[in-house]
């Protein structure tokens, strides 16, 4: 059974820096596109970063030049590396893999069939 466990998640002011992680089991990254996405209260869950198995990256907008994601294949593990935070970047952030639909990486959250839980960042001002 495909397992996602995200960590990392906490509190930090504005401006600081936070690494989250996305351990998987029965599930192997090298062979598939992974993804962060984040869902604040009221609002629809949007892409925030994806890698291929190739490891091309695509980041939208509003986090580009402040996050950075990337994997360890030899660990199973995805990570969103945080920088320059702000209070708008508070939500719930999730971990997902491709299921086996995607020939590369895409910020569309159905097209991903596998979820974590997802862990909590909180950004204050």
């Amino acid at each position: 059974q495909v397992q996602l466990v995200e960590s990392g998640g906490g509190s930090v002011q504005a401006g600081g820096s936070l690494r989250i992680s996305c351990a998987a089991s029965a599930l192997t990254y090298s062979s598939r596109s992974m993804g962060w996405f984040r869902q604040a209260p009221g609002e629809e869950r949007e892409g925030v970063a994806c890698i291929d198995k190739d490891w091309s990256t695509m980041y939208t907008d509003s986090v580009k030049g402040r996050f950075t994601i990337s994997k360890d294949n030899t660990k199973n593990t995805l990570y969103l590396q945080m920088s320059s935070l702000k209070p708008e970047d508070t939500a719930m952030y999730f971990c997902a893999a491709d299921a086996g639909r995607l020939n590369y990486c895409t910020l569309v959250p159905s097209l991903y069939g596998y979820w974590g839980q997802g862990t909590q960042v909180t950004v204050s001002s």
